[in-house]
């Protein structure tokens, strides 16, 4: 199944791709706790500092990135349904993060495309969905099922642009971790990043990111001035 979309792109100039964990729903640090409790399950100790520097990759590329390369690799599998199963326990704690509902009505008011770029799975995707309550300003959503490198691999980037019908030169990307920064890069997209899933502006600017925000509110109060409203001023009296 491809990355879910609808509408016609033909009036829109422009796109932005937003990431979700930790960008638009606060749910980095849940996702650190599930990994920490996969990995003590399976055996491994390994310091939520060093697992919260990773989230944002994919599953198969964090596990490989935080254990031994001697590990039985087998077991990894095995691992990533762990923190899956102990995630999908914290479906009801989460919680979208201020502004971030008001920026993709805004973005999509201007006549951009809004397209969700997630590496998630399909189903934290969708509980995510439906904790932003944002459906009617969301052209296109992507999943890991929808890639088949995770980040930084640029791949769900390339499966959400396709998706909104929208060239990378007519894209800005939105995240809160360095893998997205990275991503975006390979790409040739401009990021920008925000700190409220925990990485600093110092970490994300290293990465790539063209500016950097608090937070989807911090965002959407500089709109105009970020390159998202360089995007907008492309689609001049778009939504009125």
């Amino acid at each position: 199944m491809g990355p879910q979309s609808h509408g016609t792109a033909a009036w829109r100039r422009g796109a932005v791709l937003f990431d979700i964990d930790g960008t638009l729903v606060d749910s980095a640090y849940l996702h650190t706790v599930a990994w920490w409790q996969a990995f003590r399950e399976h055996h491994h100790e390994v310091p939520m500092a060093a697992i919260h520097w990773c989230v944002g990759m994919g599953g198969d590329r964090l596990v490989d990135a935080l254990l031994p390369a001697d590990r039985d690799k087998e077991a990894d599998a095995e691992i990533m349904a762990s923190h899956a199963a102990v995630f999908a326990l914290n479906w009801p704690s989460l919680a979208a993060f201020d502004g971030a509902k008001d920026l993709l009505a805004q973005c999509h008011a201007g006549g951009l495309a809004v397209a969700l770029a997630s590496s998630a799975r399909r189903q934290d995707l969708e509980a995510s969905r439906r904790t932003l309550a944002a459906d009617a300003f969301i052209h296109a959503a992507t999943s890991s099922n929808d890639a088949k490198e995770s980040k930084p691999a640029p791949d769900i980037l390339e499966a959400a642009l396709e998706a909104v019908q929208v060239p990378a030169a007519e894209a800005v990307y939105v995240g809160d971790a360095v893998w997205d920064m990275k991503a975006a890069a390979a790409l040739g997209i401009p990021s920008i990043g925000v700190t409220c899933g925990g990485r600093s502006a110092a970490e994300l600017l290293d990465a790539g990111a063209a500016e950097v925000y608090s937070g989807p509110r911090d965002l959407l109060d500089n709109l105009q001035a970020s390159a998202i409203g360089r995007l907008l001023a492309l689609n001049p009296g778009a939504g009125t």
